[in-house]
């Protein structure tokens, strides 16, 4: 054996996809948090504490799932970049299934006021996204990662 083959062979495509996610997450989480407290804020002048509850529970559902999807980045970002994808659009998908079931099972809760939860939790997955889209074209990233 060579010494270069007896290197690690790097995978161009896994360390793409590690450094996107960390991207992700540094530019998401501020505007994540500042928007459940924002609700928050919001839900108790308008509700009292069952709003509060609601919208601290709301983020709460929402921040996980995020969090679930830069976990989900960096989990498969090794993998094929098609099973990435196959990864992406499943894990999307298997999220907003996991969310309605969340929202449709804490919606009964008295101790939960129903809207604040549902609306904190919809824009915190819409901030959340948006920031992604940001962290996306400020990492200028190629789409095709060279010698993949």
């Amino acid at each position: 054996m060579s010494a270069a083959s007896d290197e690690p062979t790097v995978n161009p495509h896994a360390e793409t996809v590690r450094r996107l996610a960390s991207a992700m997450l540094r530019t998401a989480v501020w505007p994540g948090l500042a928007t459940v407290a924002i609700a928050a804020v919001v839900a108790t002048a308008l509700v009292g504490t069952t709003g509060l509850l609601g919208a601290l529970v709301g983020g709460a559902v929402a921040f996980g799932s995020s969090l679930l999807t830069i976990w989900l980045m960096r989990f498969t970002g090794g993998m094929s970049p098609h099973f990435v994808m196959v990864a992406a659009l499943g894990g999307y998908v298997g999220k907003m299934l996991v969310l309605l079931v969340v929202m449709t099972l804490l919606g009964g809760v008295e101790a939960l006021h129903r809207e604040s939860l549902a609306f904190t939790m919809l824009a915190t997955v819409m901030v959340w996204a948006g920031a992604e889209v940001v962290a996306f074209k400020r990492t200028k990233i190629p789409t095709i990662v060279p010698g993949s």
